[in-house]
C-alpha cells in the first residue's frame, strides 16, 4: 500500500507536468483506489484540500470536458458586476464627480486611491475590496496618470515667426564662419552634502549618505552655473558663479568664454550672434544687460547681434537640450559637496556625438539692483532690426578714440 511519503514523491514528480484539472483528477483517482482513509492520506501528500478532492472525485465520474477547458462552464465565483449591476456606475461617479456624480462628493478633494474608493463604495452600499476596485479600474481603461505639462498659456502671435527668424539668422552667421552662441543660466544648486536627483551604479547597499534636509537657508552657499553653448562647434563653456545671477554676471560669463575659448576658435570674427531667453539675467528688457554687452563689444571689437526667444519658450533654447541636460546626467546621484566638485563634474561632461565642455569658478561678487543711468545708456549703440526690434537688435562696437 502506498505511504504518504511515496505519494508525495509521486505528486512532486508529476504535478509539474500537469494542469490544475489533471492534478485534481490524479489525486482523486488515488484516493478512490486507496479506499477508507485514502482521502485524508492524499490530501496530506498532495497539499489539496478535502473539498477540492471530493469535487474532483465527482468530476472523475462525470462526462469529460473539452480538451481546452479545466472547469465546466459557469464554474467559479460570479463577477461583482453581476451581483451588483450598479457598482460600475457608482465607481465612475466617484472618479468624475463633476460630470457623472455629485459635485459635493467626499472624494472631490481627496486622493482617489483604490482604498479610498473602496471605502466610499462600501459606505454607499456597494461592498467591494480595494483589489477589486483596481480590477474594475483596469476594465474601465483607467490607469495611474501624472500631470502633463502641455498647456503653454497665451502665445505671442509671432512666436513661430521669431523662431524662423532666429533660424535664418543663425544659418547666415554659420555660413560666414561667425560664432553663434546660445546662453542661459542653469538651475542654482546647493553646495554641500545634499541629495542630488538621479542614481548611479554603486556597490550593493552602499549609497552616498547625505543630509536629510535641504531647507532654504541664506547661509548655505549656492552655485550659479551660467552656460555658453557654441552652436557651430558643439562646445560648451560654464562659468560657475558664487554670487547672484545678474546681467553683469551674464556678460562676464560671455567675456570669459571669449577669452578662454571663443577668441582662439574665431580669430578673424568681427560679428557674434547671441541666442538668449526673453527674461532672466539676459532679458530683452534689461538696460544693464545691453549696457554691459556694449562695454564688452567695445573691448573685443565685435558687433554683437542678440536674438531673444519669444516669452514663455525658454526650454526651446538650444543650450537646454544641447548642454544643460548632459551636465545633469553626468552629475546625477552625486552630492555637490563643493564648488570644485561642481566645476570638475561640469568639465568632465561629454557625449559620443562630440560635445566637450570647459568650466571655471567665478568668485567675483555681483550686486543686485544696479541702476543704469541715462548717461550710461547713451553709450549703447543699439540698432533694432526691422522684425521685432525689441527681440532682435545689434550692438555696434565703438573704437576707443571715438
Amino acid at each position: 500500500m502506498d505511504t504518504q511519503a511515496e505519494l508525495h514523491e509521486k505528486y512532486v514528480l508529476l504535478f509539474a507536468h500537469l494542469d490544475e484539472r489533471q492534478r485534481r483528477l490524479l489525486a482523486a483517482a488515488d484516493a478512490e483506489r486507496l479506499g477508507y482513509g485514502g482521502m485524508a492520506l492524499v490530501a496530506r501528500a498532495s497539499g489539496l484540500s478535502r473539498p477540492t478532492l471530493y469535487q474532483a472525485l465527482r468530476d472523475l465520474h462525470a462526462d469529460p470536458l473539452a480538451a481546452h477547458r479545466t472547469r465546466r462552464p459557469g464554474a467559479g465565483r460570479k463577477p461583482l458586476t453581476q451581483h451588483d449591476p450598479a457598482l460600475v456606475q457608482a465607481l465612475e461617479a466617484l472618479l468624475d464627480p463633476a460630470t457623472r456624480g455629485d459635485p459635493q462628493s467626499p472624494l472631490c478633494w481627496t486622493c482617489k486611491s483604490t482604498r479610498q474608493l473602496a471605502h466610499a463604495l462600501t459606505a454607499a452600499g456597494h461592498p467591494v475590496s480595494h483589489t477589486a476596485v483596481a480590477g474594475l479600474l483596469g476594465d474601465l481603461d483607467y490607469c495611474l496618470q501624472a500631470n502633463a505639462k502641455t498647456r503653454e498659456g497665451t502665445q505671442h502671435p509671432d512666436r513661430n515667426a521669431q523662431f524662423e527668424y532666429i533660424y535664418e539668422t543663425t544659418k547666415q552667421y554659420l555660413a560666414q564662419g561667425w560664432p553663434v552662441i546660445s546662453v542661459d543660466t542653469k538651475k542654482k544648486e546647493l553646495v554641500g552634502n545634499y541629495a542630488n536627483s538621479g542614481a548611479e551604479w554603486q556597490p550593493m547597499s552602499c549609497p552616498d549618505e547625505v543630509d536629510t534636509h535641504d531647507f532654504p537657508d541664506p547661509k548655505v552657499p549656492k552655485a550659479v552655473p551660467y552656460g555658453v553653448y557654441d552652436v557651430g562647434r558643439d562646445a560648451g563653456w560654464v562659468n560657475v558663479g558664487c554670487s547672484h545671477d545678474t546681467a553683469q554676471f551674464a556678460v562676464e560669463s560671455i567675456r570669459r568664454w571669449w577669452r578662454g575659448m571663443g577668441a582662439g576658435l574665431y580669430p578673424r570674427a568681427g560679428h557674434l550672434l547671441i541666442c538668449a531667453d526673453a527674461g532672466g539675467s539676459n532679458g530683452y528688457r534689461l538696460h544693464l544687460w545691453k549696457y554691459e554687452l556694449q562695454r564688452w563689444a567695445d573691448e573685443v571689437g565685435l558687433d554683437v547681434t542678440v536674438c531673444h526667444c519669444p516669452p514663455g519658450t525658454s526650454k526651446w533654447n538650444k543650450i537646454e537640450h544641447r548642454l544643460f541636460c548632459h551636465i545633469t546626467i553626468n552629475w546625477r546621484g552625486r552630492p555637490l559637496v563643493s564648488y570644485r566638485v561642481i566645476v570638475n563634474l561640469i568639465a568632465a561632461t561629454k557625449t559620443d556625438m562630440g560635445l566637450r565642455v570647459q568650466a571655471e569658478l567665478d568668485t567675483q561678487p555681483y550686486p543686485t539692483k544696479v541702476k543704469v543711468t541715462k548717461k550710461q545708456m547713451a553709450t549703447v549703440h543699439l540698432q533694432p532690426h526691422e522684425f521685432h526690434g525689441e527681440w532682435n537688435y545689434t550692438l555696434k562696437h565703438q573704437s576707443p578714440n571715438m
